[in-house]
């Protein structure tokens, strides 16, 4: 099939264009580089044997994605692109609103006008808030979302189901994912985000190789096993085959459907920072600070929906992301960046 993937320069973007590439999909493409390296595009073609059709693009630019339609015969479009930092999103709300939530619309409009309505949205954990219980099920309550990037993650999700309502010839999967870290196997794709980085792993890796002095960690006084936030880490590479998955079933039946992509088991940050430090053989600084506003204790996944509905279950553990993860830095590091 012909897949459309936005935001394909992104860390999960392009791993996921890495599994379509080698599930035989065609793969169209678009990013305008806002949190992502330009090379990444041929790095997939180097780790594939083969190129995808690629568009520098911006999703709120209505000409350029009537242009991509219009030139490509587009099966599925898997939608990514989207700003992402918590912290950011706070300070500059009407930024994410725009981009997230307006693309979104110019995207849906597009769509709709050239006949394609099959969409897997990159959706978040976020949505749930604070969760009154563990694991979390894919009908627990949304909302209670503490941040402007949150709710644009819930915003958007809510468009999709009116979408929906409104033709039910549509076919949406909402995958809701919980903490993607790691790195291709082969080190040349990674998390790599322009500027400062918001995730804890990048930041781990810094401390790693000398960017910084310690990790801070945010509270150690939570109700789990160490104090420490628990959070349920996943192989971008297992979260990448669970979208060709899910590219497979929406593809043989209308309908929306939430999905939790995530591994069912939680690890405390203080467990991240031991994973990396066997990973490395270095030992990694660290500095305990005030929890951060809007934090939880714990936050895992029930990913039976998925193993039901797609056949998919994440089949590495932390050792592999972290080990993935440090050995790609490596590679990144001798390359200048």
């Amino acid at each position: 099939m012909n897949i459309l993937v936005t935001g394909a320069a992104g860390f999960i973007g392009s791993h996921t264009c890495v599994s379509l590439i080698e599930a035989g999909h065609t793969v169209v493409a678009f990013d305008n580089f806002y949190n992502s390296k330009k090379n990444v595009i041929s790095k997939i073609g180097k780790l594939t044997g083969s190129s995808l059709r690629f568009y520098e693009a911006d999703m709120t630019d209505t000409a350029s994605l009537d242009k991509i339609f219009m030139e490509n015969k587009i099966d599925c479009v898997i939608h990514f692109a989207g700003y992402k930092a918590v912290g950011e999103s706070v300070r500059i709300p009407l930024s994410y609103y725009y981009n997230n939530v307006y693309g979104t619309l110019c995207l849906l409009e597009s769509m709709k006008k050239h006949g394609v309505k099959r969409i897997i949205f990159s959706s978040s954990a976020t949505v749930y808030g604070k969760p009154a219980s563990l694991p979390i099920k894919e009908d627990f309550p949304l909302g209670g979302v503490t941040n402007p990037y949150g709710r644009t993650k819930l915003m958007i999700e809510d468009i999709l189901r009116d979408l929906w309502i409104s033709d039910n010839s549509w076919s949406i999967i909402l995958l809701r994912y919980f903490n993607p870290v790691g790195a291709h196997e082969s080190g040349l794709l990674c998390e790599d985000p322009n500027g400062i980085p918001n995730n804890i792993t990048p930041r781990i890796l810094d401390v790693l190789f000398g960017k910084e002095q310690y990790i801070t960690v945010f509270g150690d006084d939570y109700d789990t096993k160490d104090g420490t936030g628990v959070r349920d880490y996943i192989h971008v590479c297992d979260l990448a085959e669970g979208h060709v998955k899910a590219v497979d079933y929406a593809c043989t039946r209308n309908g929306v459907c939430a999905v939790n992509l995530g591994t069912g088991v939680g690890y405390s940050v203080f467990e991240l920072i031991k994973a990396f430090e066997a990973a490395s053989g270095k030992e990694i600084p660290y500095k305990i600070c005030p929890r951060r506003a809007g934090d939880i204790d714990a936050c895992y996944a029930d990913p039976s929906k998925a193993l039901e509905l797609f056949g998919w279950k994440a089949e590495r553990g932390i050792s592999d992301m972290c080990r993935d993860a440090y050995n790609a830095r490596v590679i990144l590091e001798r390359e200048g960046r």
